[in-house]
């Protein structure tokens, strides 16, 4: 199965490198580069890729918001490019439902991987941002009201025990194995632990049991 991926960055050195990693991959295609986040919305639009891999600081329109239009429109999943010394830009494209965050000093095989992770539908964010994030979703602005106390009563117990293993950022095909359940299973119980929680990716249920310590 190929993964169509749109690339968006505003710089065409780094964009054409990017480009020429993901390319030398048999099962990723490139279907279009944007130089801003108004144009990779309007690709995404025009070619519903898999996955867009968006920069968060890029003129006209930042990769922030256009993660919210891509997610909300439901066009594709969004991986994040971000440095290593984050900002509010990378914590506003967790709220806004990004797939995935990667540093941009990751190497090929870590991008090309990162790209097959988030296209299978797997949260992925890099080990060196993951306790940064963490820390800044639980903070006083988060949207989700995590101080309810009947935050997780929605959930049925076998719920919980999918939650509790995003938390410990396991895969689908890991969670299946820990739960002794077919992986197809898996996905429908994490389609539900999201609507059930009004997250609107599996990365943003990962945090939240890290929060809530499920």
């Amino acid at each position: 199965m190929t993964v169509r991926v749109v690339v968006a960055e505003d710089q065409s050195a780094v964009r054409a490198g990017l480009v020429l990693i993901l390319r030398s991959a048999p099962d990723i295609e490139v279907v279009g580069e944007a130089p801003d986040g108004e144009r990779a919305v309007e690709l995404a639009r025009e070619l519903r890729p898999d996955l867009v891999l968006m920069d968060v600081q890029m003129p006209r329109m930042d990769g922030v918001t256009a993660t919210g239009i891509v997610v909300t429109e439901g066009l594709a999943d969004v991986l994040v490019l971000t440095t290593f010394d984050l900002d509010e830009y990378v914590f506003g494209a967790l709220r806004a439902g990004a797939s995935g965050f990667l540093l941009k000093n990751a190497d090929a095989r870590e991008l090309i991987e990162a790209v097959r992770t988030v296209a299978r539908g797997e949260g992925l964010i890099a080990p060196a941002v993951t306790r940064r994030l963490i820390a800044e979703f639980a903070a006083p602005s988060r949207p989700v009201r995590t101080s309810d106390p009947g935050i997780l009563a929605s959930l049925t117990p076998r719920e919980r025990e999918v939650l509790s293993a995003l938390g410990q950022g396991l895969s689908n095909a890991e969670i299946a194995v820990r739960l002794d359940m077919a992986e197809a299973t898996v996905k429908t119980h994490v389609s539900k632990v999201l609507g059930k929680l009004e997250l609107r990716s599996r990365v943003q249920a990962a945090v939240l049991a890290q929060e809530l310590g499920v």
